[in-house]
């Protein structure tokens, strides 16, 4: 059954007529037309007893149509977008219509409420289910996103050099990949030395990397529309035995919870795996986020790995599993792999060593 066609039944079991997907990101997975529209609108509309119809700008409409089989309409800048769909589509009597509440903003919602007189229902919990258990081509995808993501810190730690700063590392990454065929980054790559690599989101910016210190590196990639997300951080120089010993710590965890998973524990089983191991040390308040996203076709996606989670594990999911221990003004440590689960446990999509490395200034 094509995914479309699932959103179709989807509806239809539940006295529905008609979704409305506005995600790009959606709109893609179901249709394999990829597009970022900025500030104009795009919308597929699915229904249940009538072919599907994609709305979009008018300057992405010749390209929408050598993707899509079915009807594409676009609407030009000067167009008023909503009296645009009021004529266009044809009229449907719903009680009921799916949308994305994940993915309205109050723009679009009010747009649509004023073409629209069904009562809006959340689509969004349907397609994360949909989206949750990636088939082997999407896994393959995701491997070779994995595989550009070990080449990105590989060249990250190839560039360490004294005087080189945090985006110096940031910019040789990004062309590397660029000169690769790789056009986008997963997310904003962090480069991040010392103590402000105890920023869990940090910024990069002109911090000379520093010497006797760990440097980390977060970074990910999109290959074929699928994302990689990895994070290592290495030594440079000689960092001093409490740095070395929070690092042997953060790994440990994750390693324990790598270990752990399987297909039947729970989400919250799995952080909690890795958190014990933390918290068990004195460190506990100092891992201050879920252990876990899931990944995909977006970097951050449905599930997440944290307390309170009661999920079951399933053969086919991807998530990540990357604890991170943060002591302001003193170190800031994190690992990561995002994974694919297996009947036996969890696969790594990334290789690079987790064996603390030493680099010289």
């Amino acid at each position: 059954m094509s995914k479309i066609n699932q959103i179709r039944n989807y509806i239809a079991q539940h006295q529905s007529r008609l979704a409305i997907i506005s995600d790009p990101v959606t709109v893609n997975y179901l249709t394999g037309f990829d597009c970022d529209p900025h500030e104009r609108q795009l919308f597929l509309f699915v229904y249940s007893d009538n072919e599907p119809i994609l709305f979009v700008p008018e300057l992405e409409a010749a390209r929408a149509r050598q993707v899509v089989s079915f009807e594409v309409i676009g609407y030009q800048d000067a167009e008023n977008p909503w009296q645009k769909i009021r004529l266009s589509l044809p009229r449907i009597d719903s009680k009921f219509i799916f949308v994305e509440f994940d993915h309205l903003n109050v723009t679009k919602f009010n747009g649509l409420q004023s073409v629209f007189l069904g009562r809006f229902e959340n689509l969004t919990p349907y397609v994360q289910e949909m989206r949750l258990i990636k088939s082997t081509d999407e896994i393959n995808k995701m491997l070779v996103a994995g595989v550009y993501a070990d080449y990105a810190v590989k060249v990250g730690f190839d560039n360490i050099r004294a005087g080189r700063t945090e985006m110096d590392l940031v910019a040789q990454i990004e062309f590397e990949l660029k000169k690769k065929g790789i056009s986008q980054m997963s997310f904003d790559t962090l480069v991040l030395t010392g103590n402000n690599a105890a920023n869990p989101h940090g910024i990069p910016g002109k911090n000379p990397i520093e010497n006797n210190a760990l440097l980390l590196f977060d970074l990910g990639v999109v290959c074929e529309g699928y994302t990689s997300d990895m994070t290592r951080t290495v030594a440079v120089g000689r960092p001093d035995q409490f740095k070395e010993d929070i690092y042997k710590l953060c790994l440990e965890a994750q390693l324990t919870a790598q270990d752990f998973i399987k297909p039947g524990v729970t989400a919250s089983e799995v952080d909690a795996a890795a958190r014990k191991v933390i918290e068990k040390a004195g460190y506990g308040e100092y891992f201050n986020h879920r252990l876990g996203h899931g990944l995909g076709m977006d970097v951050h996606e449905y599930p997440s790995i944290m307390a309170g989670n009661d999920l079951v594990i399933q053969e086919g999911m991807c998530f990540s599993v990357e604890p991170g221990i943060y002591i302001p003004g003193r170190v800031g440590v994190r690992i990561e792999d995002c994974g694919y689960i297996t009947k036996t446990g969890f696969n790594p999509l990334t290789q690079t060593p987790k064996k603390l490395q030493y680099f010289e200034l």
